[in-house]
Parts: structure tokens; sequence; C-alpha cells
């Protein structure tokens, strides 16, 4: 498109975006109206977009890091054909696809922002996907915002892309200035933002983000740029174009108080339709199957670390299906993630110590089609939450595993202990959490994940623990196993993970009692299997439960959770670590948090009136 034409298109772009904002009382139109020249020259002379074809391998890909621009984003797409001006003006309103920030409910949308400082950390994840995995020629176009440069988790992303030399990886940056409350860090020092960008090996480029031809220039540099991810760094004026708004502190999120005279002030509603140029005709390359799933075997009575378990089955899962990646941060060897980099090093990607970029780069593939399994120590994960909540809202399906969780890791101490992820991962929206015993039911968790929708989550343990169950037993999702049982059972023993043993343990000593005890596996914590425990309760009228975690939100709130309809609650004792953890060793660890097989006999004693 010529010049004249796309600087009209910046001007319909910034009509649309206060339309929208008008017509829903709310939204972002001046953090809009800033950028809207960036997109018209993109969507006019350098986007290469099938709107038809959304899932075309050749396609481009634009994320909206800046996510609360989404009227700019909705009036891209308006003026790209894809949606109608009927359905535009739905901005906002119950049932509209067009939420106030981006999700994949719009097809044109590969993930959900708004939670400032992801968008380009997933960019990388896109971008990554098509230079190493499908090995196609796409480009990940991300508009970032000022404000958002000063999160953490874009450095973190500035850095891996430079590592990883990604020229297909361009990066926007809005430079408006002005934040919700005030000025930005670095207001308009444009080359702030570029000595700090060029440190992890990018191209930058700074530009008046107004200036039509500029901004062409700057897009065909980037382009042509080989060997290194580019940055744009546009300075622009937010509100751009009415006077009552424009480069104005206290305009952030607010539709225009009149917006018919700031419509004529843009010179009035547009109606072009710009023809977006289409993607090339390619072919992604996914490796074969090399043959059926052959999971490891272990034999009953050994001691097998879950980890172990899991590290051999997902290289099993890995030669079983080609669309499988494997992501770590750094700790391959702990959490066995490096069986999968000996078998498939092509689907092996380090990420380091930074657990942000680390799940953002899986949910980045797992929209190019890839079967992401993340791996890190547990307590780990919580530096990326916000990553997980937010993949939950992108509808992302990943297969999460934790590590060295728990007391049960020892000396270590605290602070490598996950004792909040049971109940964070709970918490997530369609999540599916798993906590295996053993070795063999380890390995048919690992690969039952890969078939589940959603955020899954596993959780692995570091030590050796006795195989209880054989190879060909099943563990279907959202099942339990009933160790122990009998018809004379008084007391219900409920664990997971290490503490089952302990809770085996604990009923073999209360046999000699005389207090039979029935035992369960709830190795599938979410979803819970609600008709076995309620059997359970029926049958005993007293449960124990025990976990390596924290009381809050764990095995024992899922289990209560079986109870959540108005049926009467069993009498129970919830034994979980409710004291900081020291360094010592395992068992004296789980004696300590008293999780162990003399305070698990001591509560079935006190339920049944022996204590």
């Amino acid at each position: 498109m010529r010049h004249e034409q796309l600087s009209e298109l910046g001007q319909q772009l910034r009509v649309d975006s206060v339309r929208a904002a008008a017509a829903a009382g709310s939204g972002h139109p001046t953090s809009s109206m800033s950028a809207a020249d960036l997109m018209a020259v993109l969507m006019g002379n350098h986007l290469r977009y099938d709107f038809e074809q959304p899932d075309h391998p050749g396609n481009d890909h634009l994320i909206f890091s800046k996510g609360h621009a989404s009227p700019l984003l909705y009036s891209v797409y308006k003026a790209a054909g894809a949606l109608r001006d009927e359905e535009f003006i739905t901005f906002r309103k119950r049932g509209s696809r067009l939420e106030g920030h981006p999700t994949p409910r719009l097809p044109w949308v590969d993930v959900a922002t708004g939670s400032l400082g992801q968008g380009l950390p997933y960019g990388v994840g896109t971008a990554l996907s098509g230079k190493r995995l499908d090995h196609v020629p796409y480009r990940v176009w991300v508009l970032c915002g000022d404000s958002e440069m000063a999160e953490g988790s874009m450095w973190e992303a500035f850095e891996h892309a430079g590592y990883e030399r990604l020229d297909n990886l361009t990066a926007i940056i809005d430079v408006n200035r002005l934040g919700q409350r005030g000025p930005t860090r670095h207001e308009w020092d444009l080359d702030a933002y570029a000595r700090r960008i060029r440190a992890f090996d990018w191209h930058t480029i700074e530009i008046d983000g107004h200036d039509i031809e500029a901004i062409d220039r700057a897009y065909g540099e980037a382009l042509s740029t080989v060997g290194r991810p580019t940055a744009i760094i546009a300075r622009t004026m937010k509100g751009r174009g009415v006077a009552s708004v424009e480069n104005r502190e206290g305009m952030h999120g607010k539709p225009l108080k009149n917006a018919d005279e700031a419509i004529a002030e843009l010179g009035g509603a547009r109606n072009m339709a710009v023809p977006v140029l289409g993607p090339p005709s390619v072919t992604p390359t996914r490796p074969a199957s090399e043959g059926p799933l052959a999971l490891p075997r272990y034999n009953t009575g050994d001691s097998i670390p879950s980890r172990d378990a899991f590290g051999e089955a997902v290289a099993a899962i890995g030669t079983a299906r080609g669309d499988v990646v494997a992501l770590d941060g750094e700790v391959g060897d702990s959490t066995r993630l490096e069986y999968f980099h000996k078998e498939h090093p092509e689907r092996y990607f380090e990420f380091f110590i930074a657990e942000q970029q680390l799940v953002a780069a899986a949910v980045g593939m797992q929209t190019r089609g890839w079967n992401p399994y993340v791996a890190t120590f547990a307590a780990f994960f919580t530096r990326a939450y916000d990553f997980i909540r937010m993949a939950s809202i992108s509808d992302a399906d990943l297969n999460l595993i934790g590590s060295h969780a728990g007391v049960a890791i020892g000396e270590d101490g605290p602070s490598q202990m996950g004792l909040e992820d049971l109940a964070a991962m709970r918490a997530v929206h369609g999540s599916t959490v798993l906590y295996p015993c053993d070795a063999n039911q380890t390995a048919q968790l690992t690969a039952a994940m890969a078939e589940e929708s959603g955020i899954r989550y596993l959780r692995t343990t570091r030590s050796g623990t006795p195989v209880i169950y054989p190879p060909t037993e099943s563990f279907p999702v959202g099942g339990s196993k009933v160790v122990r049982s009998s018809d004379d059972d008084r007391v219900t023993l409920v664990g997971a993970g290490v503490t089952l043993h302990e809770a085996v343990e604990a009923a073999d000593r209360l046999a000699q009692e005389g207090i039979p005890a029935r035992v369960i596996d709830l190795y599938s914590l979410k979803p819970v299997d609600t008709e076995t425990l309620r059997a359970a309760a029926e049958a005993t009228g007293r449960l124990v439960t025990v976990e390596d975690h924290h009381p809050e939100g764990g095995l024992g709130d899922a289990v209560l959770d079986a109870f959540g309809d108005g049926r009467p609650v069993p009498r129970m004792i919830r034994l979980a670590v409710r004291m900081m953890p020291a360094s010592s060793t395992p068992a004296e660890q789980l004696s300590d948090a008293g999780i162990d097989a003399d305070a698990i006999v001591a509560a079935a004693r006190q339920l049944v009136g022996r204590g």
C-alpha cells in the first residue's frame, strides 16, 4: 500500500478504537491510538496472513503483548475483513468474542495476553517452533508496551531470543511515555531501551512511530536482518490525533468523553479494506513415530525414584510420538528430563534458570501443535505461576512436571521444597493434578498426560520408593487405588506419593493392634475419585489424610471436596506439613512434620478411640 493510504489506515484504526471503547463504555483507546500507525504499516505492507485459514502453517504470528490495546487489534481484524462491524461494536459485552483483553476465542489470537510482560516470551516459543521444529519461514511480530519493559520476564525473553539468534522475531515497542498512573521509567529515552536490548544481541532500530515512511523502512530492515532478532523502538504519543487526550496523563483505560468529536477530529469514520498479503505455501516437518509406545517396566519390590521413572517414560513417549518436545530449566539432570535429551536432542530445549520464559516458550510451542513436557523443581514453578494461570485462559495444553517436592527431599531445606504446588496447580482452571507413588504408576501417568487437555501437573519424588504395582496396572486420570481393604475396616488412610507408603506401613501396624484400616492411593488429586472416597467414608466413618504439603489446598482439601455436595462429612484428621522445615534427613523430615507412619497410627488410634 502507498504511504498516504497507510496514513489513512492508521487514522481508521484510531477511529475504530475510539468507537469500540465508546460502545463498551470502557477500554483502552488511548493506548491503541499510539500504536495505530505501527499496525497500519505492518498489516498493509508486511504481515503475511490468511484470515480465512488461521491454522495455515505459513501464517505470520501477531501477538499483542500490550493486550489492553485490544481495540486496536480488533480494528486490525475489522480492516482485514475478518470482523463485521456488527460484531466489532460488541466489544466487552456479554457473550462477545471481543473480550477486554485478547483470548483465543478469536481464531486469529494465538495466546491470551493482558498480564503484561508475557507476549514477548510467548513469541520466543513461537519463533523457536518455526526455526527449530517446523522449519518454516513465518515471522513473529510482537507489539510491546513501554510500561511492560519493567517486567523481568521481558528480559528473560530478550536474552533467550538473542542467545537463540531468532531472526524471525521482531519486537515492536510502543514508547508512548505514559503508563497507567503517570510517566514510564524511561519516558521517551529510546536509547535507554536500545542500549539494554542491544546488550542481549538484538538488532535495534529507533524511529518516530508516527512517520509512515520510517516505519515501513524499519520493518523492511527487520525482515532483512539475519542472525539476530530485531527490536523496533518507536516514539509515539498516547491518544495520538485527539488534542483532549494526546500525551496527557490520567487518560489511561478510559473511553474518550466525547467520542463523536474525537472521531470528527480524526477525520471521520472510514471503511478501508486491507488486502493483507497471503502466506507462502509451506509444509512443516514433524518427526515420524519410531514405533509403538514401550514404557519402562519395573519389578515390584524394587526401590525407584519416581523422577527416574518419569525421565525414562518421557523418553519413550518421545520415541512413540513425534509431536512431543521437552523444555528444561537447567535441572534436567535432577528432574531426569535429560533422558529425553539423550534420545531426542533435536526436540529438547534448554532455558536455563528462567522459569517464566521456560513456561512461556511451552505455551508458544503448543500453539503450533507441539506437545510440551516442562520440568523443573516443584518449588520453582511458583516463579512462573502467572504464566501458568494465563496459559489456562489461552486454553493451552501443557505437561508440567514438578520434582523434588515436599519435605521428603531432606537436607536441602525449605527453599527447595515444593510445599504449595498441589494447591497452586489445583487452583488453575481446568487443570489435572497427579501425584504417583511408584515407578510403574509414574510411567503410566506420564503417558496419560499427553492425551489430556489443559494444564496437566505431575509431582515426582527425589528419593526411591518401593514399587508396589505391576507394570500391567492401569491408572486412569480421575481414579484412585484401594491398596488395603476388608469388610471390617474401621478407618481409612488416604495418601499419595511418599505418604502412601507411610500409610501402608501404618495400616500393617494397626492390623497388628486389631484395627483394620483401608488404604487409598489418591494419585489423582484433580479430578478426584469422589466415588471411592465416599464409599470408604460410608464403610469406615473415619478418615486420616496425610500429605507432604502444607494443609491448605492439597490432598486433604481434595478429599473434602468429595463431600462438598451437602452429604455428611466423616470424622477426619488431616496430617500435613504445618511447620517450617529445616535441614535433616528425609525420614527425620517426615517425622518432624508429623506425616510418617507413627503419626498416622496415632491419628487412627485417636479416631477409633484407642489413643
